[in-house]
């Protein structure tokens, strides 16, 4: 699949919509990449999971780890291509943390995945969880990045497509400032 292709199946979904958006990063942004529009397509979610998978086939993953809510879908899908298993994790009082009887072992080498990368904070957060458990990350993979600066996640990061899409903060954002109402279309609370 090639990053035009990814892009072609956002527009077909109706997955890239526009407005004023409020990002779980806590940015604002014109334009919002649905990814629960396309992940919705069992078909879809696994060819892009499988195009995922064959980026890290030659690695050793023993488990595929993403946040809630964006990275549940996506991380079973990838743990199914690899033959693995898929962990998400959750926040608990405001941090994240594996819950309902998820387990990482010692020495366990996780691939990290998230639906779309904005500033990489809950990636970053998931990374944390998988090392404060003695895991280690072998890599980070996403559907889209949006990052307006390449986010380092200290581990090789494989989006299957890059998009440009400007963020602002909340007191710099042209929006706010034309009184256009927000919507908060993220999971993060």
């Amino acid at each position: 699949m090639t990053e035009k292709d990814i892009l072609d199946i956002f527009h077909t979904n109706n997955a890239l919509l526009t407005g004023h958006f409020k990002l779980s990063s806590g940015l604002h942004s014109q334009n919002y990449l649905q990814c629960a529009l396309i992940l919705q397509h069992p078909d879809i979610a696994a060819k892009f999971a499988k195009e995922i998978a064959k980026r890290f086939s030659k690695e050793k993953i023993d488990v595929v780890i993403g946040p809630a809510l964006g990275g549940i879908t996506l991380a079973y899908e990838i743990a199914r291509a690899l033959k693995t298993r898929g962990l998400f994790t959750e926040r608990q009082d405001g941090k994240m943390v594996l819950r309902r009887g998820f387990s990482l072992k010692s020495g366990e080498i996780a691939l990290v995945v998230e639906d779309v990368i904005t500033t990489g904070g809950s990636t970053k957060e998931v990374i944390d969880v998988v090392k404060d458990l003695g895991g280690i990350v072998a890599g980070v993979a996403s559907i889209m990045d949006r990052s307006s600066e390449q986010v380092n996640f200290g581990v090789r990061f494989e989006p299957l497509a890059r998009i440009k899409i400007e963020t602002y903060k909340e007191e710099d954002c042209p929006l706010c400032k034309q009184g256009i109402p927000i919507t908060k279309p993220g999971s993060r609370k």
